[in-house]
């Protein structure tokens, strides 16, 4: 049953919250018949649903609510979500069926529901004691939010963060808030308690951690009784592959759990704090199959690193992908029927020059189920494309090695920038385009640092490589190693040469969705426009030929003449076998002799 959610929220002409929590209030006071839930579970609408298309979450987590128009005539339906007959959620994000299913160890199955916002008052009732909320994004305080909505003048407001903050005025208005407790789980929650945030938020406790620990559910306990919560508790990572849950319903984009942790040991990462385990194929295929049952059309499975499954914990280190165990798992979930769609997440790119094999099998099984086409860049005869996130966050050698320095492995630090652009060779070859995540504003990152990661960019333009580039601020997240570090707070504190970055690297996105004749020349103008109406004014002056540079005004070696702009310097990249060559020689046994370019000693 598909219906739209009610209370759809009317268009607004600024980002202000004043008056917006009117209807959703209005909504609380009606008291759910049969006295509610014990227990309700529910997320951001944002974060639930799926059906609108690929990239409207990322959209909704780095434009300003200013913008929301954009997406509402783009995807005009978005709102709309399925229903179960008893008017449960259909699906929901795969952490609150996680601990839904968690949930479902000690308490009747009459006691737990997964609802959509907008249908709180439907479920929440004077006996509900419970109301736990999944978030990503509350206050707006991520990577790319910290950056584009900063751009745009609104750095606090996010459209998900807007309608975080909705559910949650809707629940704290909810006239039976004082019989139950709000908490807060998913990884947004240090937002919350960061920033102190509980009583504007109305929220009585932030948990850290998976929801499989038993210290979550003797929260739970706590909670039914009635009794006072700590603010914030953090609750145990399981540390076996048994003891991780699958839900047995249907999830978000089809989200299926593949690992945990990652290995690498990035300094800002938080995942990778966590053990490193890969899931059983059988459990996966499971899970699988429940969303099929559901209705899901489309899967994905999450990971730090794809390519670390079927590796760990065994003889060879997790950094030599095992191919056949992963070229055996995604064949099987492309070929489950019911799954029209498959879309990669996580990965890093060193496998890729590892294995390039792996890379062309895994490409033959996958391309023909990615929702993603990319008409201008791919080979494939419907031009589909996979798109991978893959992190690529510096290229400065300098800088990569003070926050991750195994980021490359097997491959030595020092050659990371050979690493990327050999890696992106093997994967642009295969018809793969990932999306790399960049860092600005490191601690300590100096213009020679910023000119570093432009040559890097530069190089992959200038051998006609491709990757969409996704910038954002630096921001310490809570619990890494670099939480308690500085780097660029916002856009105003931009140099120059970061500036140039991260407009560099847009200006190289667009342009596979450019096809039109009249594209180039719209966003041209347009970028103009708004760098004199508002951007100029929000930015500083060293916004202005970053702008430019963005917006085609001049030609970039012009400007570069007239010390504008920096152009990047060309780079010394290594073979791939003079790559191969760098790996200790204890570990050179690993590679696959059908992959070439073995070095000759």
């Amino acid at each position: 049953m598909i219906r739209p959610l009610r209370n759809n929220r009317p268009s607004m002409s600024s980002p202000t919250l004043k008056g917006f929590f009117m209807s959703p209030t209005a909504n609380a006071l009606r008291a759910a018949p049969g006295g509610g839930r014990r227990i309700v579970l529910t997320a951001p609408l944002t974060e639930i649903i799926d059906h609108a298309g690929y990239f409207i979450q990322m959209s909704m987590a780095s434009l300003p609510i200013w913008l929301e128009g954009i997406l509402n005539k783009k995807y005009p339906r978005w709102r709309d979500v399925e229903y179960n007959d008893d008017g449960t959620a259909r699906y929901m994000p795969a952490g609150v069926r996680v601990l839904e299913a968690s949930l479902l160890r000690r308490f009747p199955p009459a006691d737990v529901v997964c609802c959509y916002p907008a249908d709180l008052d439907k479920f929440i009732g004077p006996d509900t004691r419970v109301v736990g909320v999944s978030t990503h994004n509350p206050l707006g305080v991520t990577f790319a939010a910290g950056v584009y909505t900063s751009i745009f003048g609104s750095s606090k407001h996010p459209i998900n963060s807007h309608y975080a903050r909705e559910m949650f005025a809707s629940i704290k208005a909810s006239p039976f808030r004082e019989r139950f407790r709000v908490i807060v789980g998913g990884s947004g929650g240090w937002q919350i308690s960061q920033t102190n945030s509980y009583e504007e938020l109305g929220v009585d406790c932030v948990v850290e951690g998976r929801s499989e620990s038993e210290e979550t559910l003797d929260l739970f306990e706590k909670a039914l009784r009635g009794e006072v919560l700590p603010r914030q508790i953090d609750v145990a990572h399981p540390k076996s592959r048994d003891a991780i849950l699958f839900p047995d319903k249907r999830t978000t984009f089809g989200v299926v759990e593949m690992t945990t942790g990652c290995g690498r040991r990035c300094q800002f990462c938080v995942p990778d704090l966590n053990p490193q385990i890969d899931l059983p194929k059988d459990k996966i295929m499971g899970a699988v199959r429940a969303n099929v049952r559901d209705g899901n059309k489309q899967i994905s499975l999450a990971t730090e690193d794809m390519f670390i499954w079927g590796q760990v914990h065994t003889d060879t280190p997790f950094y030599f992908p095992n191919r056949e165990a992963l070229i055996d798992l995604y064949a099987d979930i492309v070929n489950t029927s019911g799954v029209e769609q498959h879309v990669l997440s996580h990965a890093t790119i060193a496998p890729s020059v590892v294995d390039p094999v792996l890379i062309k099998e895994l490409s033959a099984r996958l391309l023909n189920k990615s929702p993603i086409h990319l008409p201008m860049l791919s080979t494939h005869p419907q031009h589909k494309a996979l798109v991978p996130l893959i992190g690529l966050e510096t290229g400065s050698v300098r800088i990569a090695k003070q926050i991750m320095p195994s980021k490359g492995v097997p491959f030595p630090i020092e050659e990371w920038p050979s690493v990327v652009v050999r890696g992106l060779e093997v994967l642009n070859e295969n018809n793969w385009f990932p999306a790399m995540t960049l860092i600005v504003g490191n601690p300590g990152e100096t213009d020679e640092d910023c000119k570093a990661t432009l040559d890097l960019v530069c190089e992959v333009e200038r051998r006609g490589l491709f990757a969409f580039f996704i910038p954002s601020i630096f921001t310490p997240l809570h619990d890494t190693r670099m939480e308690s570090l500085r780097g660029v707070d916002e856009t105003t504190e931009l140099t120059p040469l970061q500036w140039q970055l991260i407009m560099k690297c847009w200006k190289m996105n667009l342009r596979p969705g450019q096809n039109s004749w009249w594209g180039p020349a719209a966003w041209r103008v347009g970028a103009l426009l708004l760098w004199a109406y508002r951007l100029r004014k929000l930015n500083g002056p060293g916004f202005t030929w970053p702008l430019f540079m963005f917006a085609s005004a001049l030609p970039e070696s012009l400007m570069a003449r007239l010390g504008k702009i920096y152009v990047g310097r060309p780079l010394s990249i290594k073979t791939r076998k003079e790559l191969l060559a760098t790996v200790k020689p204890h570990l050179r046994r690993y590679f696959r002799p059908d992959t070439g370019d073995m070095p000759d000693h």
